[in-house]
């Protein structure tokens, strides 16, 4: 339903109905600008050490091909996090595991400046992991029940832009601030800002209303979150409902496993899966190893992490056109072209070493397509998973791709300890690429609706 009649009459209200016939507000607009910037402080954090590598090697003394540990250690425990956020936050609600989850990334991220060995380091990143991998997904999940349909896809891809600039923000960071302050410089402001913004979060950020209904929440307190969004009064509603089902009742029940493939979604989780976790071996060898190879090829430390730091760039451009495409045609076809298109240029980045501009326009393009296509996948599982399983669906498909992730950052590692050069490596990629891109037309094929 998206008619914009009057609340006043109504004893019953559906809040996606609410969401859809009205415009953005202020309030909604806050939500996403909150969720934008937590996922651009996991974005700077995540991407932290593959900026900071080469002057690892440079002050520790120590080969490249050692700080594979140290790249796939906040990698690791993001799988953690982001495997057990979701089902947290369908239990126990959205707002608590996110703000648990900011305030793990920034405590951690923090300590990890103070590190004083590869071990230790390690360990830190760890840590510091499983706060980032609790964020995106609940952040995700979050802004995808706040919405209008018609708008979904594009905010949570520009929400998604987020990460790829503070990916890329790291990259501009350390090319100013590493040269005079040291590698530690860029880890106390992953760690810095979001400890600041952790009050905000905790006193600003309203409940998912649709979380609430789904729990059988007190309707006074569903419609004190949704006042703001109706901007009339509420006071007559007796009842607040979610679209096509029975709400109350509806909490996680079951194994986390046994949720995902009920009703007919095992099929569509199955492919989530597989298209995430090729994606994210491209984009984590790529964001991990880059400015290295880059710098063992004879660039600067300045050029290595400009270079790098465009690959996440390109992503920022192409996230707010992917999203609105996919809110317009078939998602798809949109996610599954981006990815064979990354493919290709990932091999053409290359080919094109020591090109000058040819090398960065194709380091850009292949940053836009790749990023563009991941930017994608978590909209693409919000929107095939019911709300009771939503944020379970979202983060497992976040977690499980994180098993790509980290074999990027090890791929990367191995390849260059069996001497492998820079046009190798990159070559491998279009692998992956052409498995993404058929996991999700597959996907498109066989479970294209969306869910309640």
């Amino acid at each position: 339903m998206t008619d914009t009649g009057s609340i006043a009459t109504r004893r019953i209200v559906d809040v996606q109905w609410l969401i859809n016939a009205r415009p953005l507000s202020p309030y909604q607009w806050g939500i996403v600008a909150m969720c934008f910037l937590i996922v651009l402080l996991d974005g700077l954090d995540t991407a932290a050490m593959g900026f900071i590598a080469p002057a690892l090697v440079r002050d520790w003394g120590v080969p490249s091909a050692s700080l594979g540990p140290v790249m796939s250690a906040a990698l690791a425990g993001m799988i953690f996090g982001a495997l057990r956020s979701g089902p947290l936050a369908d239990r126990f609600g959205r707002k608590a595991v996110l703000c648990m989850s900011v305030a793990v990334f920034g405590g951690f991220s923090l300590w990890s400046a103070f590190a004083t060995g590869i071990d230790q380091l390690v360990v830190l990143r760890f840590l510091t992991g499983i706060g980032l991998g609790g964020g995106m997904p609940d952040a995700t999940t979050r802004l995808w029940e706040y919405t209008p349909e018609k708008v979904k896809s594009l905010l949570v891809t520009t929400m998604f832009c987020g990460f790829n600039l503070g990916m890329a923000g790291g990259g501009f960071l350390s090319a100013a601030i590493i040269p005079h302050w040291g590698w530690h410089s860029l880890l106390l402001i992953g760690g810095i800002v979001p400890v600041l913004l952790l009050p905000v979060l905790l006193f600003w950020l309203p409940e998912s209303a649709r979380f609430m209904v789904v729990r059988g929440q007190p309707v006074e307190r569903i419609r004190k979150v949704l006042q703001p969004v109706a901007r009339e009064s509420l006071a007559g509603v007796e009842q607040f409902t979610i679209p096509g089902q029975q709400a109350r009742g509806m909490g996680p029940r079951g194994p986390v496993l046994a949720r995902m493939f009920a009703g007919g979604l095992g099929p569509g989780t199955l492919l989530l899966w597989g298209t995430n976790f090729m994606g994210l071996i491209i984009i984590y060898l790529l964001a991990s190893w880059l400015p290295t190879l880059m710098r063992e090829s004879g660039a600067s430390m300045t050029q290595s992490a400009v270079v790098g730091a465009l690959f996440q760039f390109g992503g920022v451009l192409s996230a707010v056109g992917v999203g609105w495409a996919m809110d317009r045609g078939n998602p798809h076809k949109v996610i599954g072209i981006c990815y064979l298109l990354a493919g290709v240029l990932a091999v053409a980045v290359g080919h094109s070493m020591g090109s000058g501009l040819a090398l960065v326009l194709v380091v850009l393009f292949a940053g836009m397509c790749i990023n563009g296509a991941q930017s994608a996948m978590p909209s693409l599982a919000a929107r095939y998973y019911p709300t009771h399983v939503r944020a379970t669906g979202v983060s497992w498909m976040l977690g499980i791709g994180r098993f790509g992730a980290v074999l990027g950052a090890w791929l990367g590692a191995a390849l260059l300890g069996l001497g492998w050069n820079f046009e190798q490596v990159l070559t491998v990629l279009i692998v992956p690429a052409v498995l993404a891109m058929t996991g999700v037309f597959i996907k498109g094929r066989i479970s294209h609706t969306d869910a309640a």
